[in-house]
């Protein structure tokens, strides 16, 4: 059953969190593995809202949109149809993964993926996947354009915990 509009927007924004979980199980993996922190696709992106400030829409809302609805509608929509949720999901994560063109880091953009599929799955509307994707790449942007200010904070916090 198709989930209403505001079921759509919760699950959205549970499934931010939950691709941040998701995440952090992937980042510990990769260390376990040997892979360093740091994407080379978001240093581009950054670089590039950078010289382009307005390139800030295109890496939180357009780009989100277009990879929703290419990889959750198109490719997983197809697959779903004739495999079951977690061949359509697997296949179709790590072709989003792949596209990214981050190997390195192809487990964290694959983990996303299936995420997204699963929210998409779940609520059999493309909003809650765009609404979990843009709120993970805002999250990104934010952090990382803010990365020395909340470096300073985290110092500033161990210091003010060290010392009670």
């Amino acid at each position: 059953e198709k989930a209403s509009v505001g079921g759509a927007i919760l699950w959205g924004i549970l499934g931010f969190f939950l691709v941040l979980f998701g995440q952090m199980v992937g980042a510990n993996i990769e260390v376990a593995i040997g892979i360093d922190y740091g994407s080379e696709n978001t240093e581009t992106l950054l670089r590039v809202t950078e010289i382009a400030p307005i390139m800030i829409l295109s890496t939180v809302l357009l780009g989100p949109f277009l990879e929703e609805l290419i990889f959750r509608r198109v490719v997983f929509g197809s697959l779903v149809q004739t495999q079951n949720f977690w061949i359509a999901g697997i296949i179709s994560s790590i072709v989003f993964g792949a596209i990214h063109l981050d190997f390195t880091h192809i487990i964290l953009y694959t983990i996303s993926g299936f995420i997204f599929a699963f929210l998409y799955y779940k609520t059999k509307r493309l909003l809650t996947s765009i609404i979990a994707h843009t709120m993970l790449n805002g999250f990104v942007v934010i952090t990382q354009l803010n990365y020395e200010t909340l470096k300073e904070m985290q110092n500033a916090l161990q210091f003010f915990i060290f010392i009670q």
